[in-house]
């Protein structure tokens, strides 16, 4: 695995596991970066060549006077596979990088060739309340300049550990499955940060407000409707941050994409069981198709 960095109108930083077949480009979500990937990246780069990128504001990619609204890392993420890549890619996006990745291959069907959509950040019809303490955290901090107030005091209070933790507590059903590499590449990154400030408040909630209203907008669903590539739905049982209704929606408006749910597991399974995510990426029928036609070629 290499850390790299590419100039696009500003510094973005991305991990380059390796693999020479096809380009795999993971998308992470709100508050998370290009490390969630870590423990999925090199066992996929014996099939593929996975890459992660960190979205503006997120990970090892700085502001840079750009916005973290949805559609503006959604024309990042377009230019990093046209100018980065360079050739059509499998969008692996989780959360919000789920919504960004349907924007994409919705927007640009030619430069993806199949989905992949982890616990992705779509409305749902009989969606249940939000846990009250998780409800008032993110009220709280969509609100301009208080947001970015409270979210700096709490990482001078927590810490990097501390706030690594907490993330951790929100988005697992079993935090303690995450390991321990993972964990403190995180801290590690989270210590990194630190230096930005104030920074950091603000592209997390710049990016929840972006994404709230982006769920609300009923006009997500024509772009749903718009995306030509194969897509497969992976959604964790136990997600307490986008409730796996919103996947069975997404399911039954496109009912050609295939579903599953993981019995146990919360908001990120390619953190917290990595080997069950794999397991079933790898059987989805349309990177089999995949793999086989290289081999061929």
């Amino acid at each position: 695995m290499r850390h790299k960095v590419v100039d696009l109108e500003g510094p973005v930083h991305y991990l380059d596991f390796g693999g020479s077949g096809q380009p795999l480009l993971m998308v992470h979500g709100l508050g998370g970066s290009a490390l969630n990937w870590l423990g999925v990246g090199a066992p996929l780069a014996e099939t593929y060549r996975p890459l992660a990128v960190d979205l503006a504001g997120f990970g090892g990619t700085p502001l840079f006077n750009r916005s973290t609204t949805v559609g503006a890392n959604a024309e990042l993420l377009h230019t990093f596979i046209t100018e980065v890549v360079g050739e059509p890619v499998t969008l692996v996006g989780n959360s919000m990088g789920g919504h960004i990745a349907i924007l994409e291959a919705s927007t640009h069907p030619d430069w993806v060739s199949a989905l992949v959509l982890v616990d992705a950040a779509t409305p749902g019809v009989r969606v249940r309340r939000p846990e009250t303490s998780m409800l008032g955290a993110f009220a709280t901090i969509s609100i301009p300049g208080l947001g970015e107030a409270l979210l700096d005091r709490q990482a001078r209070k927590l810490g990097a550990e501390g706030l690594v933790s907490r993330a951790l507590e929100m988005v697992c059903a079993d935090p303690g499955r995450v390991d321990a590499a993972l964990i403190e590449a995180h801290v590690q990154l989270t210590r990194e940060r630190e230096r930005l400030g104030r920074q950091n408040g603000r592209a997390f909630s710049q990016a929840l407000r972006s994404i709230g209203l982006r769920m609300a907008d009923p006009r997500f669903w024509s772009r749903v409707a718009k995306v030509s590539a194969p897509a497969m739905i992976v959604h964790g049982s136990l997600d307490r941050v986008i409730p796996v209704s919103s996947a069975r929606e997404l399911a039954r408006r496109r009912p050609d994409w295939d579903l599953t749910v993981l019995d146990g597991v919360g908001h990120v399974p390619m953190m917290e069981a990595p080997e069950i995510f794999l397991d079933v990426v790898n059987r989805w029928s349309a990177f089999r198709i995949q793999t086989v036609s290289e081999a061929v070629s």
